[in-house]
């Protein structure tokens, strides 16, 4: 609900997209129905630190740096999904297939 992940930069905005993503592998982590779509510096601060604490992804971005303005930066996105995949493949919770 309130995501639309379309592109890199604009989807990301609201950090629903961050806070769903994560939701979807650690479901117990927080109440993703209780969010706000409007309470952009509570959801990147719940989303880089449930991806910190749970899947022990680098905090590459700031939560400062996503609020300072209205669309983030498209490969600041991308290169802070990467390292989650990453993470989350470490963990074993994402499957990739062998070569």
């Amino acid at each position: 609900q309130n995501v639309d992940i379309q592109n890199f930069s604009g989807s990301w905005g609201s950090g629903l997209a961050f806070c769903a993503l994560l939701h979807s592998f650690f479901p117990d982590a927080f109440d993703f129905g209780a969010l706000e779509p409007d309470a952009r510096r509570q959801n990147f601060a719940l989303a880089f630190t449930t991806a910190e604490e749970r899947a022990g992804c680098a905090p590459l971005l700031e939560v400062e740096d996503m609020v300072r303005l209205p669309v983030p930066d498209a490969k600041c996105v991308y290169t802070y999904i990467q390292e989650l995949y990453r993470c989350l493949v470490a963990k074993g919770l994402v499957k990739t297939k062998k070569r």
